[in-house]
């Protein structure tokens, strides 16, 4: 094999597109389905617009590299495009107009600021003072030409063209460890010149991206529309912030609308999160016969760029998409592809997980990562997170941490009522994991893990099921 990938979602799934028609042989290795992890999770903003914002790439990192990140984006925007127009995808794909908008006086100079340093990069953004929406704003950022998806609709219908291309796909198949040239699965070893982790997180190795990027929930709602409504991507400056879009579907016309950022594991109430988001719906577009909830899991690169690359020329990695993750999991396998083609390509040193910006201050950089340490000493030499001392205390369809004869344990109790009791320490660097209640899933605080509640893992870096007890 020249090429295994692990993980099909959006950018796995393009890099075994782009790599099986320049006659590579390529293995995608999927522990659930097609789209089925965070690509199915998302709400599908396809933009130039980046979370970290351009006036801030200028000025920590340089005018060229702003401008290196805004072709990219651009870039990414036409190639899903192009895949869209070539390959006939009936996706739902539409250009749409984006809008950072604000409510407030105080955000008006940052965000013509950022319509100058998006302009300066390259890009045909401007301020305008108008927004079609049903509520006053002070104006925005308008960023015309964006774009809008059915993710799950584009991704299978790439995923059959990527097999049509020479590519094999292996959904269920856990990738349990990465080394160069090999991936050991359930299933077997699969040996390849080239490994790509194409996964949210790296599953093995790549420590130093763990430290250049934080886990982050981000909660979504999608709302039945009967009324008219306008085209565009939305995006608020409030904190905690919120985006909004409407999608066209065979169901009918949904509004999405989501936000309630918060890390991972370190929110209790993550009903509530889903509540202030229907609260927010309802105060800012009226009533809504709710349809669909759930979450996703972001993350938040240090220095607000992905990462990009590879710390040798045999295993590579995509990550820290932020917000932008089909712009930037579109560049991310157009990117890689070039590294494993030979093929130069100008946005690698900017996206590079091995770079380093001394100038970048590192204030961001400890205040993310100091929750690794407090968290091992808190949960190792304190009772941090214990809600009870008896099994008792925990009702059907609830987790909880408790401890018993002075042992933490992780128990969850089944619909059923039957009783399953984990350890609470997470398989990758050992902090304790916190019950997540509206999702069901225990979720570690450190470096974003997530488990199911009988302790199988659903997302990494943590590759190991928590140790039943």
């Amino acid at each position: 094999m020249d090429v295994v990938i692990v993980g099909a979602g959006i950018t796995g799934i393009t890099a075994a597109l782009l790599l099986a028609e320049k006659g590579r042989r390529v293995a995608v290795l999927e522990k659930e389905t097609v789209a089925a992890g965070e690509t199915g999770n998302t709400t599908a903003h396809i933009t130039e617009a980046i979370d970290a914002r351009y006036h801030y790439v200028k000025r920590h990192y340089s005018k060229e590299e702003a401008r290196l990140v805004a072709e990219a984006s651009r870039a990414s925007i036409g190639k899903i495009a192009e895949l869209v127009s070539r390959f006939s995808i009936d996706c739902h794909f539409k250009r749409v107009p984006g809008y950072l908008y604000t409510e407030k006086r105080k955000y008006v100079a940052e965000l013509k600021n950022e319509a100058a340093s998006a302009r300066e990069a390259g890009l045909d953004a401007q301020w305008v003072t108008e927004v079609p929406l049903s509520f006053e704003t002070r104006g925005a950022v308008l960023w015309p030409n964006q774009a809008q998806f059915h993710p799950r609709e584009y991704l299978t219908a790439l995923a059959r063209r990527a097999v049509a291309a020479g590519a094999q796909i292996f959904e269920n198949t856990f990738a349990t460890k990465v080394d160069k040239g090999r991936v050991e699965t359930e299933h077997g070893i699969v040996t390849a010149e080239h490994v790509f982790m194409a996964t949210n997180v790296p599953i093995g190795g790549f420590t130093h991206v763990h430290v250049k990027a934080a886990a982050y929930r981000s909660y979504a709602m999608a709302f039945a529309e009967t009324n008219a409504h306008p085209d565009g991507l939305f995006w608020d400056t409030a904190d905690p912030y919120h985006y909004t879009r409407w999608q066209e579907t065979n169901e009918g016309t949904f509004l999405i609308t989501g936000g309630e950022d918060h890390r991972t594991g370190e929110e209790e109430d993550t009903d509530g999160c889903f509540e202030r988001l229907a609260s927010y719906t309802r105060e800012y577009f009226g009533e809504h016969e709710e349809r669909y909830r759930w979450s996703g899991q972001i993350i938040e690169p240090h220095g607000g760029l992905p990462l990009i690359g590879g710390s040798s020329t045999e295993v590579y990695v995509s990550t820290g998409y932020a917000g932008q993750g089909m712009t930037f999991g579109t560049a991310g396998a157009m990117l890689v592809s070039d590294l494993i083609l030979g093929v130069p390509n100008p946005w690698a040193d900017v996206f590079s997980p091995m770079r380093n910006r001394p100038h970048i201050t590192t204030k961001e950089f400890i205040t993310e990562n100091m929750h690794f340490p407090a968290h091992l000493v808190s949960d190792r030499l304190t009772s941090a997170g214990v809600e009870a001392h008896s099994t008792e205390a925990v009702a059907a369809g609830e987790g909880k941490i408790i401890k018993v004869d002075g042992r933490k344990i992780a128990a969850y109790r089944d619909d059923g009522g039957a009783l399953h009791c984990l350890s609470p320490v997470c398989t990758h660097m050992k902090c304790d994991v916190a019950w997540n209640p509206a999702e069901r899933t225990w979720d570690c605080p450190c470096h974003g893990s997530r488990f199911t509640p009988t302790g199988d893992v659903l997302n990494g870096p943590a590759h190991e099921p928590l140790e039943k007890m």
